[in-house]
């Protein structure tokens, strides 16, 4: 960001950027806001394969935050793309929530437990034993696994939830098939939203909490990376990893001054 390239598209990172669960992170809605008000194309992104983006709108209206469905985009939206664009009309099995199976529907997929194409892991509150066991045995009879995200387990109001990737560590472990991750830290997230933007890699910013999923797609996607101290990675802890991000701040208030100070440029 102190490089002469210009920002002419920005992608960010929701919880833990914008909010905590269902609290607002001071500066969040005056980040989005600024970005509207700039008129530079933006997506909130999110591993959380869970909720559709309409789901998503509502959550952070709660919050205060407007952001547009249409500027919402979903490990679970990344997947569905991903699989029109290798095997387009096909079938899956999909152990998931709406987030997931809406994406799915949308892209032309039929939901089917016969003999699907691929084998299709999100992220749901209520994993079914029996859900899991025909995964496994749609894997086993040569199913193609797909998973929307790594991550090992998610917060809530109660504590730690296992998420997606548990579960696909239980099916790998069951079938001896490793996943084709989507979601952060996979650079494909990042490349699909970028095309979905029709936006260029030189000028995206990518902000984030999470050193290891977060900073590590955009920087692997070319992008120029921001990390706030709101969410996983403490400012201490940047010096652990072998890579950097092109900025640290304290939250997403910080970069409000920037978006603010572009727009000015470009008027």
């Amino acid at each position: 960001m102190t490089t002469p390239r210009p920002v002419h598209t920005w992608l960010t990172d929701m919880d833990g950027v914008l909010v905590h669960e269902e609290e607002p992170i001071p500066g969040a809605a005056e980040f989005i806001e600024a970005l509207k008000s700039s008129g530079c194309p933006f997506l909130v992104l999110t591993n959380n394969s869970v909720f559709t983006p309409r789901d998503l709108r509502a959550r952070l209206l709660r919050s205060g935050i407007d952001v547009p469905e249409t500027c919402i985009w979903t490990s679970a939206l990344a997947t569905a793309d991903f699989l029109a664009d290798q095997r387009p009309g096909g079938s899956a099995f999909a152990v998931g929530e709406s987030g997931l199976t809406t994406a799915l529907h949308d892209v032309g997929y039929v939901l089917t437990d016969r003999d699907p194409d691929y084998v299709v892991l999100g992220e749901t509150r209520t994993y079914s034993f029996e859900a899991i066991t025909k995964a496994i045995r749609h894997i086993e009879a040569g199913a193609r696994f797909i998973a929307t995200n790594p991550d090992p387990s998610g917060p809530s109001i109660h504590g730690t939830l296992p998420a997606t990737g548990s579960v696909a560590a239980l099916i790998s472990t069951a079938t001896g098939r490793t996943p084709y991750f989507i979601g952060k830290p996979n650079p494909l997230m990042m490349r699909s939203a970028l095309n979905r933007l029709e936006a260029h890699s030189e000028t995206t910013v990518m902000i984030g909490d999470r050193m290891d999923t977060d900073i590590k797609s955009g920087l692997e996607a070319g992008l120029r990376t921001v990390l706030v101290s709101t969410g996983s990675t403490r400012p201490g802890d940047v010096e652990a990893f072998p890579y950097r991000p092109t900025r640290v701040v304290e939250s997403i208030a910080d970069v409000v001054p920037f978006v603010h100070e572009l727009s000015a440029r470009d008027a």
